[in-house]
């Protein structure tokens, strides 16, 4: 499983990094520049991952896990209504790019900023090559030593907030690894290197221009202490590297692209007057692209008839008795979850039923043909929204042999009443996958919209999402049938009403704190998720 967006690179203030520092010289023109969960019985209080302390973080002994949320990064039709903030820094090579870029993030003091290096998109190089960097004649200074057509296409990707993979280039090998990193949920992104300001699509999706001016002395002294202390190399092959690739480089493409730069920071790290500067310009843009989803969508798409992307289970006896016992409030929490699991298993027996099959022809032991159904796909991977919607990852496992599952965790913001992204953790390649998504009550939607759009943004397609549900209410079924008019909708039943704080009606309760036994604050919404219990 890839781990997201837990990543190897350096953390920094509320924003996953990858990087590695790079080198910068060479020859040519500028023309292309612009002019697991518990099931014990006794009660227990609610957990939370937020520290108390800033940045709010989870860590482990693995990994650093965000929790400070990301809000709605698409409207009420499920659209990306809104890019993520995209920082161009240019400078010369050892000029104070990334320590200007830590300012940046420490400042804005906001969740999923992400640090992109333009080091991890060194071309990959010939035999050749590989000689002649190895005794320093490489010129990795130049335009052409970088991959600029897989850069603008990560960085429109990660603009547009979908899913990108980022190479990890290797300075001992010079070359990438095998292994990329997977990056998502960009809000904010710095993208800093020498040739920053050297390509014209990439220079067309920068929002802001930052170009760090240091003294040249100062950026050979800092090259040379990099360059020996960290990567091993000789004095004398840096000094050589530098006055061969490095110094003209800067002169010929870099030094002349500081006339597109909005801002120019003399000082590079050093001047906080500059970037206080750039920090109010970036809030200002951040709050006028604020949306309001979940207001939206408790008015939108109401009084029409259910959609036929709907499948609820058959309401026997045998489901609605046990819809009698789960909504009792005076149900023991035992009881309440013994009938939940039954609900579950026939819930999810009823979603597989609707994955695409094949006719496949066996042979029984009496020798006769048996003309058969096996599954037309990829893979099966279910993911749950936490913590409720992993109450039902045993149904699915005890069905589903070897599936995969994945994690999406969504609160509700109780300031703004939006729902917010914290954490997920998807199989890779979960794109080529049909995805079962679930949760245990969807009242108007906004959750499960925001972790159907996730999916989507991994490339995984809409009419291979099953969302899969205990409960839902009408507006619920509404806003995702509308925003995402291919995901089948599969649950136990529906309820007409959800009321001024967005509680079903009549209602389960809050799902998760009656399976769990933890005591719900009083302004819970069938919407809010909550922590994982572990």
């Amino acid at each position: 499983m890839n781990s997201l967006p837990a990543y190897s690179g350096a953390r920094i203030s509320g924003c996953w990094t990858l990087r590695s520092d790079g080198s910068g010289g060479g020859e040519g023109s500028l023309d292309r520049l612009l002019p697991s969960v518990s099931t014990g019985l006794s009660p227990r209080k609610r957990t939370t991952s937020q520290c108390k302390s800033e940045p709010p973080l989870l860590r482990t002994s693995k990994r650093t896990i965000y929790t400070a949320g990301r809000p709605p990064w698409y409207n009420e039709h499920g659209t990306q209504s809104k890019d993520a903030f995209v920082i161009g820094l240019c400078g010369g090579s050892a000029s104070g790019k990334t320590t200007v870029a830590r300012k940046i993030i420490e400042a804005l003091d906001v969740p999923w900023v992400v640090l992109l290096s333009m080091d991890s998109f060194y071309k990959v190089l010939s035999p050749e090559q590989q000689t002649l960097a190895a005794s320093n004649d490489y010129n990795f200074d130049h335009p052409d030593a970088f991959d600029f057509d897989l850069l603008t296409h990560t960085v429109r990707k990660l603009k547009q907030g979908k899913s990108v993979k980022i190479p990890v280039y290797d300075f001992t090998t010079h070359g990438r690894q095998k292994e990329w990193k997977t990056v998502y949920g960009a809000s904010v992104i710095i993208f800093e290197g020498i040739m920053s300001f050297a390509d014209k699509k990439l220079l067309q999706l920068l929002d802001m221009k930052i170009f760090v001016d240091t003294d040249s002395d100062i950026r050979l002294v800092r090259r040379l202490r990099r360059d020996i202390t960290e990567r091993g190399r000789d004095i004398e092959g840096v000094i050589k590297q530098y006055n061969k690739f490095v110094k003209p480089a800067f002169e010929q493409y870099i030094e002349p692209t500081m006339r597109l730069a909005d801002i120019v920071v003399p000082r590079g790290g050093g001047n906080m007057v500059a970037i206080d500067l750039i920090v109010q310009h970036v809030h200002s843009q951040l709050e006028e692209r604020e949306l309001s989803v979940r207001a939206a969508l408790a008015s939108a798409h109401q009084a029409q008839p259910l959609p036929q992307t709907l499948s609820v289970l058959e309401s026997t006896p045998q489901v609605r008795g046990m819809h009698t016992i789960i909504r009792n409030k005076e149900t023991s929490r035992d009881e309440f979850i013994f009938y939940s699991k039954r609900l579950m298993r026939l819930l999810i027996e009823r979603a597989l039923s609707f994955l695409p099959s094949q006719v496949h022809i066996v042979q029984t032991p009496q020798g006769e043909d048996y003309e058969g159904k096996t599954f037309h796909g990829k893979r099966i991977t279910g993911v749950s929204i936490l913590r409720a919607g992993e109450t039902m990852e045993p149904a699915l496992r005890a069905v589903c042999k070897d599936v995969r599952i994945g994690k999406i965790l969504i609160q509700t913001n109780q300031d703004t009443g939006e729902p917010e992204l914290h954490y997920l953790r998807l199989p890779k390649d979960i794109g080529e996958d049909h995805v079962i998504l679930m949760d245990c009550t969807v009242s108007t939607g906004a959750a499960a919209m925001m972790a159907v759009r996730v999916l989507l943004d991994h490339d995984v397609q809409e009419d291979k999402i099953l969302l899969v549900s205990l409960l839902m209410a009408e507006m619920g079924v509404h806003s995702v049938a509308y925003a995402f008019p291919q995901v089948k909708i599969i649950t136990t039943a529906v309820d007409k009403k959800v009321n001024d704080l967005f509680h079903i009606i009549p209602g389960i309760g809050n799902f998760g704190d009656r399976y769990f036994g933890t005591d719900a604050p009083p302004d819970w919404s069938d919407d809010e998720i909550d922590e994982p219990s572990y």
